[in-house]
């Protein structure tokens, strides 16, 4: 299998604490940074023995200091502390000592001086049966692309000397992998992995420290995989130094990491034969087919507010649970889970989160593999006692210590309500609501959590299922800045929105503190035909958010919308936006919950986003009702 490995200098932490965390995420070895080992208390040996016992293997050492091109004096100190490092891989028991290219102000850059110098540094390095890998950076002084640092290890010409590589340096300008294939496999010693926010991104100025990991960027990575796999690379595959440590626990990011580098090379190794599988018998990323059920703890008060706004909705009562008191709501393909249990995991979280969803039903083509699959990947598992005639149905921990649980129709997961449930009595399911208001499916699901843990849980949602990522978009709240990211199945059948929040002041950042931490903030269900919808939402006496007026004299101008249109949606107080492909609207509910509320789409034509156009507009008029409620 693949050998992984991980840099210290990504892992926040003392040294130790770091080996352990990252032997207990799965990791086989480590890049040691100089800088852990320098502030270490210990000695090398003690390191190494550590590793050794974790099962770890140091598989190199990453020097602080540069090499090549300095005067005679400067020359011979800067060997002196080469074999210094070379004493200290010794007691780490690793043979790769990685270096930067000379960075210097007043280094030469003569090139026969610089060869002169590596290839002593060479010929030391094999005398004690070690080797140096040589790593160019794009802000250094001389030496900026691997390529040009090939060209000195080349002319070298010695075993001991190879090219360490970063697809962070080699990518992030926005040149192609394709460019490397010239380059000689067996002269490759070193390969890290690392992403960035952007292809655009201002890799010199930042002098990479803001790295992401694989997956959570927008760098062609597999590419870059596949050409040094093709090349003849089989070393170690490093996850390189990436600056997003200091927003979480050392085990959530170590765990993040593994499931990062083991998701990016499962998939390459699927149709690259070049590439080994980093792990036997992983399924593989799994399809997402829709969402079987939302599911919320609430206690008599707040079950009663729910279902309340559940039958301005348009929902009904069902089905009842035959030993719990929990209730099935529905309408249309929706099924919404009310959990007024005083015992149990919903009761936990209601006491840990207040009123809130605790649980979350994913259609999947295989519960088993894909419970399996997120096991593999560091997921926790969740499982609670079972009663009488209940279903074991696979399931793990999700956002904020929410459940997942997968629902497949190989077994009969998905003859949950059939099995667990008897129908509602008449005088229940018959609502004074006389007929469903549209609403067929739910279309999105948006998660609210702090700025910090929205690349942990992208990367687990990208790692386990078959999801895109659309970009990063900047939500103007009137008290601060809103991040959201947008992932969906291949189809839309499954779309997540993952909302990150800072200020405190902010509309999410409000939910965050009121619910005690991250979780699902809103639900959004689709309907054919918005305007017939609202028209049934306002029999049943359904609490929508009002949306200034001044809002559509704006979207008149700026869509050129009819009169009657454009009456209709001032009315209803609907949203409104538009791209080349399609049209969508929108209709919010009153917050309740400490910010919690219900949404109502339509899409029309090809459109794929969420109105971010129009979020400035909804978080103004939440706040705003926010503002009344508690005055009132």
């Amino acid at each position: 299998m693949t050998h992984l490995s991980i840099a210290t200098a990504s892992v926040p932490g003392d040294l130790l604490g770091k080996l352990d965390a990252i032997a207990e995420a799965g990791f086989d070895g480590i890049e040691l940074h100089e800088l852990d080992l320098i502030g270490f208390s210990g000695t090398a040996e003690d390191v190494g023995a550590h590793a050794k016992n974790l099962g770890l293997t140091v598989d190199a050492f990453y020097t602080q200091d540069d090499f090549g091109g300095f005067e005679e004096l400067e020359r011979d100190a800067a060997l002196a502390q080469f074999e210094q490092k070379l004493a200290i891989m010794a007691d780490l028991c690793t043979t790769t000592l990685i270096l930067n290219v000379t960075n210097a102000d007043d280094a030469s850059v003569d090139r026969e001086k610089l060869v002169a110098d590596l290839a002593e540094l060479a010929h030391r390095a094999g005398k004690v049966g070690c080797r140096a890998a040589l790593l160019a950076l794009p802000w250094a002084t001389s030496i900026r692309r691997e390529t040009e640092a090939f060209e000195l290890i080349e002319a070298v010409g010695s075993s001991h000397l190879g090219l360490a590589l970063n697809s962070l340096h080699s990518l992030a300008d926005g040149s192609t992998a394709a460019r490397l294939r010239d380059l000689p496999g067996e002269r490759i010693f070193h390969v890290q992995l690392s992403d960035a926010p952007s292809r655009d991104f201002d890799l010199i100025s930042s002098k990479g420290q803001f790295g992401l990991l694989p997956g959570q960027g927008g760098l062609n990575l597999a590419s870059f995989v596949r050409v040094l796999a093709r090349l003849g690379y089989s070393g170690p595959w490093f996850l390189g130094h990436v600056g997003s440590t200091a927003a979480n626990t050392r085990e959530t990011f170590v765990r993040d990491g593994y499931r990062a580098i083991v998701s990016l090379l499962d998939e390459i190794a699927r149709t690259e034969l070049t590439v080994e599988p980093p792990l036997d018998d992983l399924p593989d990323r799994v399809h997402a087919t829709g969402f079987e059920f939302i599911e919320f703890a609430a206690d008599v008060a707040d079950h009663r507010l729910l279902t309340d706004t559940l039958s301005a909705l348009a929902f009904r009562k069902e089905r009842i649970h035959r030993s719990k008191a929990v209730e099935l709501w529905r309408q249309g393909a929706v099924n919404i889970v009310v959990n007024s249990e005083d015992k149990g995991f919903a009761a936990e979280a209601r006491r840990d989160h207040g009123p809130c969803v605790c649980d979350m039903g994913l259609r999947v083509t295989d519960a088993t593999k894909t419970a399996k699959r997120a096991r593999m990947l560091g997921a926790p598992t969740f499982s609670q006692r079972l009663g009488t005639d209940e279903l074991d149905i696979p399931a793990i921990k999700g956002v904020g210590g929410s459940v997942v649980h997968f629902i497949d129709q190989k077994s009969d997961l998905h003859r949950v309500w059939d099995i667990e449930f008897d129908p509602a009595p008449r005088t229940d399911a018959v609502q004074y609501v006389p007929q469903p208001a549209g609403v067929r499916r739910i279309d999105h699901v948006a998660q609210t959590m702090r700025y910090q843990e929205m690349q942990s849980w992208l990367t687990y949602y990208l790692s386990t299922f078959q999801m895109e990522k659309a970009d990063i978009v900047d939500v103007v709240d009137p008290s601060g800045l809103v991040l959201s990211q947008a992932l969906s199945s291949p189809e839309g059948e499954v779309r997540l929105n993952i909302n990150g929040a800072g200020e405190r002041r902010t509309f999410a950042g409000a939910f965050l503190s009121k619910a005690f931490g991250a979780g699902v903030q809103h639900i959004a269900f689709a309907s054919d035909n918005i305007f017939e919808t609202s028209l049934h939402l306002e029999q049943a006496g359904f609490k929508r958010l009002a949306i200034p007026q001044n809002y559509y004299d704006d979207i008149r101008t700026r869509f050129k919308l009819s009169d009657d249109m454009l009456s209709a949606m001032r009315a209803g107080n609907i949203l409104y936006d538009r791209d080349g492909r399609g049209e969508y609207f929108q209709i919010y509910s009153a917050a309740f919950w400490g910010g919690f509320f219900f949404e109502i789409v339509e899409r029309r034509g090809g459109y794929d986003g969420y109105g971010a156009r129009n979020a400035p507009i909804r978080l103004a008029a939440q706040m705003h009702h926010s503002r009344e409620t508690e005055a009132a």
